[in-house]
């Protein structure tokens, strides 16, 4: 039964439901599209503009998209996170329906406003986190497929909407560097969601969830994400040798280093480690993704 709840309490509660600790990395992946542009600078950071594609890529459309998963994982979360909103009894599936589909709705206004080809990747976001959540498809469930299709909404779309938002011109030629280097950013960013499913082991296990953990072991599974991890970024690095900016590359190449080196107790007790890795480990790929995106910025004519 829900919980009756006070206005401030229920508006700590909306907040709460749309998780805004996981806004952060596809509002970063905007700003690196928008730096690859071109047509960006940092007064843009106060412009309208820029606030509209920070709302969308933070509370609207990653809001949804984590509303979306509580409301299908939702038996998963009674035993993997049994305080979430929904298992814990504070919000109903009927107010969940209608919290999503008014997000739903303003997410993809927003990205209309900033370009209509943005709102059609809202929408695209949103179709991917049904993919991932719902059933029958439900990728979360098979293996690979569901932290590709996480790495893709948290990386190459919100990337490739700021470089949209800020081009002059669209072509394919143009959008080149950012899509190989968005896409390889995100073979990282697949690796780093695998880190995220040792949290919900037990739950996946008893729900036949095959996440990395689940089908190959805690330490296995963490070995397949540091290669992944790693080989992102070197990839990434080596296309940036192959542009001629050596520097870029070679500054790339030392923010691996630490991770690298984090990743040795990550492997020794996964379980025990994942947070830590990703509290410390991500500030240096994230730091990776900026400076990859400044070498596109200044090889532009």
């Amino acid at each position: 039964m829900q919980k009756p709840v006070q206005p401030l309490a229920a508006t700590l509660l909306i907040i709460r439901f749309l998780k805004p600790i996981t806004w952060i990395p596809v509002m970063w992946s905007f700003l690196c599209g928008a730096v690859a542009s071109g047509g960006f600078s940092w007064n843009d950071l106060t412009g309208q503009k820029f606030i509209l594609g920070m709302l969308l890529t933070g509370p609207l459309a990653t809001g949804t998209c984590q509303m979306l998963n509580d409301y299908f994982d939702r038996d998963l979360d009674k035993i993997n996170e049994p305080g979430r909103p929904i298992p814990g009894g504070d919000i109903s599936l009927k107010n969940a329906t209608i919290l999503i589909a008014v997000w739903s709705a303003l997410s993809i206004i927003a990205g209309w406003l900033i370009h209509p080809v943005i709102g059609l990747y809202v929408i695209i976001g949103i179709i991917n986190a049904h993919l991932y959540s719902a059933n029958p498809i439900k990728l979360k469930k098979r293996l690979w497929a569901g932290n590709i299709i996480v790495a893709l909404s948290y990386l190459i779309i919100p990337w490739m909407a700021g470089e949209i938002a800020y081009s002059s011109s669209i072509s394919l030629s143009s959008l080149t560097p950012s899509l190989v280097v968005a896409g390889l950013f995100t073979l990282s960013s697949t690796g780093t969601m695998t880190i995220n499913d040792f949290k919900s082991l037990e739950g996946d296990s008893r729900s036949a969830i095959r996440t990395l953990p689940v089908a190959f072991g805690e330490t296995n599974a963490a070995l397949i994400a540091a290669v992944l991890i790693n080989t992102g970024q070197l990839l990434a690095a080596l296309y940036l040798f192959s542009r001629e900016q050596g520097l870029y590359a070679a500054i790339v190449i030392l923010l691996i280093i630490p991770q690298f080196i984090l990743q040795f107790p990550l492997v020794r007790s996964p379980k025990t480690m994942d947070v830590r890795y990703n509290a410390l480990a991500q500030n240096f790929l994230v730091a990776g993704m900026l400076v990859s995106a400044l070498a596109i910025q200044a090889a532009r004519p």
